[in-house]
């Protein structure tokens, strides 16, 4: 009898119940049980019909409407039948199951509006990882002479975007790629990580000298932020087998050849864009083998009880192994058990490894040379 209601309404929808609601319909169910046993168990008269407008209740808190509409049934007709049999007290059990029936009525508004609100919020998460792919596009596994991977990780489990970015694109002057780090979090951060973004996909393919780059993007960001608000980023190009960064207040890159982990720290410092940043570039040699990490400051930030995370003393034992996309799977996961799952800021990462120069490619000429007549 307690379940015989709600599940004829179940039935008729067809659907499977979801965790929550199986959740809410077994406590429901269970609470029925126990006021109708010890009810029961009392014998007459019935005293403890009016506990019963807490099933459709519990119900509500977690199982969708039709579930809470069942419950409610079920514990009317069972308040019901212990009010039929009390003729001596019919007004005052009368009025108890009458209470039990408006509470399923409320019950199921509440459901509903709970259910409508999670069904929104579903389909902004959905909405948010559609922007995010948008504005991140997915990186490699290829990109000209580079394996590549990128790995965004959101710190809340509700919000899969936020100010980090990352691009990697094959152009006429090598691989390409840039990092970078938006001051603040928010619909305005995303904003102006696309802003970045949608002007480095096109300056990347027009412009030989990657200081011109960052000018070019410098006066984008001025043009969209306030007075407080900049970017930082790293900026790499590999061409034939040279590496050329330019470091725009942002984390170095990190190289890891045979088993050494080598910041790559910059020949001066550079302010982030948007304070007109004057960079100069650190050339390297790149070798077969070689991986290159460049990451945003929530991966050095990342701590617990104080103590940072090591990233510079675990980078080759984490990301040395396997392909790329495998090197950066064993950081975050070995990340999230650093901080116990718990991140204050997002993280982007990209992973890149040198595989060793196209045939028949001429000696690699670094962007600033290739750019030094430009204005």
């Amino acid at each position: 009898m307690l379940s015989l209601v709600p599940t004829r309404l179940l039935q008729s929808g067809r659907r499977p119940l979801s965790p929550g609601s199986r959740a809410g319909l077994g406590a429901a169910l269970v609470l029925l049980a126990i006021v109708s046993a010890v009810e029961l168990a009392d014998g007459r008269p019935a005293h403890y019909i009016a506990l019963l407008v807490g099933a459709p209740f519990l119900a509500a808190a977690l199982a969708s409407w039709p579930v809470v509409l069942g419950v409610g049934t079920a514990a009317t007709l069972i308040g019901a039948g212990f009010a039929v049999v009390e003729p001596k007290m019919f007004l005052v059990t009368s009025v108890n199951v009458l209470a039990v029936a408006l509470a399923t009525g409320l019950a199921v508004a509440v459901a509903s509006v709970r259910q409508r609100q999670a069904e929104q919020i579903g389909e902004l998460s959905k909405l948010a990882s559609v922007a995010q792919q948008a504005v991140l596009r997915p990186l490699g596994p290829q990109v000209g002479t580079l394996s590549v991977a990128g790995r965004y990780i959101s710190s809340t489990a509700t919000a899969q975007i936020g100010g980090d970015l990352y691009e990697a694109i094959d152009t006429p002057y090598g691989v390409r790629m840039i990092i970078g780090d938006v001051r603040g979090k928010g619909l305005d951060a995303v904003r102006l990580a696309s802003i970045v973004l949608g002007s480095y996909r096109h300056v990347a393919y027009e412009r030989a000298d990657l200081r011109a780059v960052v000018a070019d993007l410098d006066r984008a960001v001025a043009r969209n932020v306030g007075d407080e608000d900049f970017v930082t980023a790293a900026l790499v190009e590999e061409r034939g087998g040279t590496l050329t960064i330019v470091n725009c207040g942002h984390p170095p890159p990190l190289l890891l050849r045979r088993g050494a982990v080598i910041p790559l720290e910059p020949p001066a410092p550079a302010p982030p864009l948007g304070f007109m940043p004057v960079v100069r570039p650190r050339v390297e040699r790149l070798e077969p083998g070689d991986r290159l990490l460049l990451f945003t400051d929530g991966l050095g930030e990342a701590r617990r009880d104080g103590e940072f995370f090591p990233t510079a003393d675990r980078a080759w034992r984490l990301l040395g192994h396997g392909t790329v996309a495998d090197g950066l799977a064993s950081l975050e996961a070995a990340l999230v058990e650093w901080v116990h799952g718990r991140l204050d800021d997002d993280i982007a990462l990209v992973l890149m490894e040198y595989v060793g120069a196209r045939t028949g490619v001429a000696a690699a000429v670094p962007s600033w040379e290739v750019g030094a007549t430009e204005s």
